[in-house]
């Protein structure tokens, strides 16, 4: 029987040094794979827009979207823990909306936690949706859910001004409640500062080896994506162009008649193609 990663792992990983890794799925057969690779959490990003729908952000995706693949996901992960994205307005409403729309994907899309952007200012909603019994990952930095007010995807916490305001909101989360937070586009340094002053293990994304744990878009890593590759993505198999030639090979021997084969193909006993063939 496989033994399900839980919070505390998250917790005791973080006390024993050993890293977190993290990857986002969107469907059965890819959390499959990854969950018999032994990755520890499965993340159910909103980023699905960009990836699998063709939006150019996260914005436009609604929480129907995120239960459709919450639910697939959670088939194939039996080992890691599956954490799903609160999708943009779905928390920033009011508190109550937050624990609504976080039980939903708990018990509609079978999330283990759910993950929701903002520190400080969205302190309060984490500690209601953890009050409600619902695991919570944070996500601070550069949040993509703020993109335009952030004027774009950039860098956060340069500055001293905006270093503090990093670390102020990773305090919040962690008082709030929160079992692990992700760091997005953080410089290294900061990040490493920040992972030794709180209890809660940091994932990182963009924000150097110093966290605790690691996450990627698994289109990105496998070079499947090429709308756009941030600065952090490592290519760790060229799974796009692999794809595109095999569709391609696809095409040309459907055109050519050499697929499908004799070995794709179901045969029938000459006689009775020749009693129906009489019959007529």
């Amino acid at each position: 029987m496989n033994m399900k990663t839980t919070t505390a792992v998250f917790k005791k990983k973080k006390q024993i040094g050993e890293k977190i890794t993290m990857l986002t799925a969107y469907d059965y057969s890819t959390a499959k794979l990854e969950d018999e690779a032994g990755v520890d959490a499965i993340l159910v990003g909103d980023s699905l827009g960009m990836v699998v729908l063709g939006y150019e952000n996260t914005l436009s995706v609604t929480m129907e979207d995120m239960l459709h693949h919450s639910k697939a996901v959670a088939r194939g992960a039996k080992s890691a823990m599956v954490v799903t994205d609160m999708p943009f307005m779905s928390y920033q409403t009011s508190v109550y909306d937050a624990v609504v729309n976080a039980g939903r994907l708990v018990k509609e899309g079978r999330a283990d936690a759910v993950k929701l952007e903002g520190g400080v200012k969205f302190a309060g909603h984490i500690r209601a949706i953890v009050d409600a019994s619902i695991p919570v990952m944070g996500h601070i930095g550069m949040t993509p859910q703020s993109v335009n007010a952030f004027g774009g995807f950039k860098v956060q916490g340069k500055s001293a001004e905006d270093a503090k305001r990093v670390i102020e909101d990773a305090k919040a989360v962690e008082a709030a409640g929160a079992f692990a937070v992700v760091m997005e586009c953080v410089p290294a340094a900061l990040t490493e500062y920040i992972s030794g002053i709180v209890n809660i293990p940091i994932v990182g994304i963009g924000a150097g080896n110093g966290c605790d744990g690691q996450v990627l878009v698994y289109q990105d890593m496998l070079g499947m994506y090429s709308d756009f590759t941030p600065k952090f993505v490592k290519t760790f198999g060229n799974i796009g162009s692999e794809m595109k030639q095999c569709f391609e090979k696809y095409c040309d021997e459907v055109k050519t008649g050499s697929f499908p084969a004799k070995e794709h193909t179901f045969m029938i006993d000459d006689e009775v193609i020749r009693m129906i063939t009489e019959e007529r």
